[in-house]
């Protein structure tokens, strides 16, 4: 019995101790670490790795002359860089040079937006006659066509050479953190009268759209040189584009007509197209400036009014 009773408690001692013993089930433990972010494609990145080195990627829908404006350049420039025999035969994922060959190796250099300075009045603009320019009639057209009709006699589609600009009268600094000596001395004046019934914004407007009558005068809004006048990119219309500086361009769109033509110098407050509707859903101006081919707020050009 005594043997029996030491067995018993034998027993429960190991139990004891055996529970004792056990380790206890722990609830697992998770770390709620932030998303990772989204890693760019390879073809992000290649067409970034083009984009420093002034080539850029064709896609789908694009033309030879948006291209050329989202970049700030003369479309000419463009099919003389590229050896294009055809405008129109541009095609998806073809490489296009978007900078000059000399400057492709050093990559796009951005500079800080140049604010002019304030007028309290713009002078008046200068009658100037009425010419005879393209009509807003809905008509077939082509890049192609429109290179060829608009190329002026013993152009050889070659870009014009650039100024030698003035020799600096400081100490020589780093040249990207001086501002283009070109873009200070601009000044600037609105392209027509009216209300502006739309601003500047970023992802929607390009520009600010004017509203005027029919036939109203548009005017440059500063000097510069015709660098388009037609009708080849779609939404715009019959448009004008005026480069100003080299990396500073206006355009105006939606013209009833057109009074200039491309390579003509033009002053500030000349006539360069009437007021229309074409391409338009209303009688309207939309008018944008581009800084090295990247849409700015023209109001932080234009003078209050």
């Amino acid at each position: 019995m005594t043997n029996k009773s030491s067995l018993l408690v034998l027993s429960i001692s190991l139990a004891l101790l055996s529970a004792c013993s056990t380790t206890p089930n722990q609830a697992p433990v998770v770390e709620r670490n932030a998303p990772l972010p989204k890693p760019s494609t390879p073809s992000e990145d290649a067409q970034r790795g083009r984009d420093e080195r002034g080539l850029y990627t064709v896609k789908k829908g694009d033309t030879l002359l948006r291209i050329a404006l989202e970049h700030g350049q003369n479309y000419r420039d463009l099919v003389s860089w590229n050896n294009l025999a055809n405008p129109d035969a541009i095609k998806v994922d073809q490489v296009l040079r978007v900078l000059p060959p000399d400057a492709g190796a050093a990559g796009v250099q951005t500079s800080a937006i140049v604010m002019p300075p304030a007028e309290s009045k713009p002078a008046p603009a200068a009658p100037v006659p009425r010419k005879s320019g393209p009509k807003a009639d809905k008509r077939a057209y082509t890049d192609a066509a429109l290179a060829e009709l608009q190329r002026p006699e013993g152009d050889n589609g070659k870009p014009a050479t650039a100024a030698a600009p003035a020799p600096a009268v400081a100490a020589p600094s780093a040249p990207a953190a001086a501002a283009p000596a070109d873009d200070e001395k601009l000044s600037w004046m609105w392209p027509s009268e009216g209300r502006v019934v739309a601003t500047f914004d970023e992802g929607k407007n390009k520009g600010v759209d004017i509203a005027g009558k029919a036939g109203q005068q548009v005017v440059a809004a500063g000097a510069g040189k015709v660098m388009y006048a037609g009708s080849g990119i779609r939404g715009y219309g019959n448009l004008v584009i005026v480069k100003h500086s080299n990396s500073l361009l206006s355009a105006y769109a939606h013209n009833r007509s057109i009074v200039v033509k491309e390579g003509q110098s033009v002053n500030k407050g000349q006539m360069i197209a009437e007021m229309g509707d074409s391409d338009a859903d209303g009688v309207k101006l939309h008018f944008e400036i581009r800084q090295q081919g990247k849409p700015v707020d023209p109001s932080k050009f234009l003078p209050n009014r």
